[in-house]
């Protein structure tokens, strides 16, 4: 390469990841990073992300088995054992907790001799989602709502290099949202949470929130119209800050997103095909300049099949890597700028998302319309199913080319992580531990 060629900055480097306890988790943190990965995005257990200790006798057996399992400062420690919160660029998928898993993370940095102010990451913070696909909600609709609006205010005006909350659309694909789908429903989100915010800030702080909004995306395997979504998304986000909200500052209307390409559609049939579908979903989030990620994280080839390895994990670390370090792809302005089929697809999902989310904001907003978006991804996904069933939609290996020669990636017994058996245990002992301390006053 010429040496006066400049090169873009590459993305943050992500991987989902987190399992059985904090300390195995953070092993694997620390692996990762020595791999080359720039950021952490952490995976949270079902108890911690539903509000429950993990002697609670609702989290009997799911400790640790989808994430990491945290119920105190100790966990959050031993989670970040050497690795400095002054340097990481930390995603936390946490939603209905939140506030709490957050308020852990700046008391740890504290006693890390980190200031709060130079805290870089991202807290989900999106209950709406859960309660359109997820069902990991505590509070009620009105309620998690106000939750929402009161962690961006205190990121604001506390932690202010924090990203407060990420609309979270990913989850929304997953439960078979179309890409109008996904926009409007996103942007009804992100617009609640901003009615919500507006009113408890300045009209001289307002823009500064808006502006460290951020979204978290999907894209699937329809690569082109995935480029197209994410186009539409930067023009319609940009038409609400500014007329909508009055955001002059184009940095603070900026549209920056997090993105992990889909999981909905990898297959257990034929595993190995997963890897071609993962790079050009990759490339969906990547090839435009203008509407790049600024955070990718990548799905394992084997996810379809239970939790990936690490040697699995960095087969997708390095699918970025080689993108971002051994291509062109950052030496160049955006390559699909001036194309006439691009402008034309953009502007088709433009207009349906537009007319789907004034459907939403005439039925009194997100909050009001989540039965009704339900209803419409319920909707959705049962239309996907049956075109995949029916052939109309093909799937390599599943539906449509199901001849196979034995593949030697999946034989064998370890084909992906086993679940620690002893997680759980390790994780009471660890709080009868807490408990005892306390009893005798001696923490």
């Amino acid at each position: 390469m010429d040496n006066m060629t400049k090169r873009d900055k590459p993305w943050i480097i992500r991987t989902y990841s987190g399992h059985s306890s904090a300390k195995d988790s953070n092993a694997l943190y620390k692996a990762n990073l020595a791999k080359g990965q720039t950021g952490l995005s952490i995976a949270f257990d079902l108890p911690t992300q539903t509000g429950y200790d993990s002697d609670h006798v609702l989290s009997r057996g799911e400790v640790g088995k989808v994430g990491v399992p945290i119920c105190h400062l100790g966990d959050m420690r031993t989670l970040f054992e050497g690795i400095p919160l002054e340097r990481m660029n930390t995603s936390m998928t946490i939603n209905a907790t939140a506030p709490w898993l957050l308020a852990l993370y700046i008391a740890l940095a504290k006693e890390q001799n980190t200031e709060p102010g130079d805290l870089r990451g991202t807290v989900q913070n999106d209950l709406v989602k859960e309660y359109l696909s997820r069902g990991t909600f505590i509070f009620p609709p009105e309620e998690s709502l106000k939750l929402m609006g009161d962690v961006a205010t205190y990121c604001f005006q506390n932690i202010p290099k924090w990203n407060p909350m990420n609309v979270c659309s990913y989850h929304l694909q997953e439960a078979g949202a179309t890409p109008v789908q996904e926009l409007a429903f996103a942007l009804a989100t992100a617009i609640a949470v901003l009615d919500e915010i507006q009113p408890q800030v300045s009209p001289e702080d307002f823009p500064q929130i808006v502006g460290r909004i951020s979204f978290f995306l999907n894209a699937g395997i329809k690569f082109i119209t995935e480029t197209c979504k994410i186009r539409a998304f930067v023009e319609l986000w940009d038409d609400i800050c500014l007329n909508r909200y009055k955001v002059e500052d184009p940095k603070y209307r900026r549209f920056r997103y997090g993105v992990q390409v889909n999981s909905l559609g990898l297959t257990e049939q034929q595993p190995e095909n997963n890897v071609y579908r993962i790079l050009l979903e990759l490339l969906a989030v990547t090839l435009s300049k203008n509407a790049r990620a600024r955070a990718v994280q990548l799905p394992a080839w084997n996810e379809a099949l239970g939790l990936p390895r690490p040697w699995d994990q960095q087969w997708s670390l390095r699918m970025q890597q080689i993108l971002a370090y051994e291509t062109d792809l950052l030496e160049f302005d955006d390559l699909f700028d001036g194309n006439p089929e691009i402008e034309k697809k953009v502007e088709e999902i433009k207009t349906k998302a537009l007319a789907e989310l004034k459907q939403i904001l005439t039925m009194g907003g997100a909050i009001k319309s989540i039965e009704h978006m339900k209803r419409r991804l319920v909707e959705s996904n049962a239309e996907r199913i049956g075109k995949i069933e029916s052939g109309e939609t093909t799937l390599v290996g599943v539906n449509k080319f199901v001849e196979s020669e034995p593949s030697p990636l999946v034989d064998g017994e370890e084909v992906f992580l086993t679940y620690g058996a002893t997680a759980g245990e390790q994780c009471l002992q660890n709080l009868v531990g807490i408990a005892c301390c306390n009893t005798f006053k001696k923490c």
